[in-house]
């Protein structure tokens, strides 16, 4: 009994930094010549926005050695922002510029949009310069 409210317990804290069930949010992929990883979306209108324009490619650069920013073909729709991230956040900062932070970190005001939540090792971004992401659902 211990380990099965050990597991429930380890189970929803996994899922609470982006909101929302895992049981409804979508895996997508993010693959670039510098390695892939996957990502759980969050469960607001702005992930799932994504989600539908997808696949995606998109060109990204460096910014301030904490993320990778390109923007996004179509403005998605806005939802709450939050001014934290941690390694891994997928986020939205203006209407359409998508950023992945590969450090943790905070944004000033307005903040960001939370789209999602990288699983794989995000240091991949971690180095100067531009890279083309290829991001796909896994449906």
């Amino acid at each position: 009994m211990k380990h099965l409210a050990r597991t429930a317990l380890v189970a929803a804290s996994l899922t609470m930094p982006i909101g929302g069930s895992a049981l409804a949010q979508d895996s997508i992929s993010i693959s670039s010549d510098w390695g892939n990883v996957t990502a759980v979306l969050a469960d607001n209108e702005s992930a799932r926005a994504l989600a539908d324009m997808l696949p995606l490619t998109i060109e990204m650069d460096d910014h301030l050695r904490q993320e990778k920013t390109g923007n996004l073909p179509s403005a998605l729709p806005a939802v709450s922002r939050q001014r934290e991230f941690s390694a891994g956040t997928l986020g939205l900062w203006s209407s359409g510029d998508f950023v992945i932070y590969y450090r943790d970190g905070r944004v000033p005001s307005p903040g960001i949009v939370i789209l999602g939540q990288v699983q794989g090792d995000v240091s991949i971004f971690d180095r100067p310069g531009r890279v083309t992401v290829k991001i796909d659902s896994m449906k």
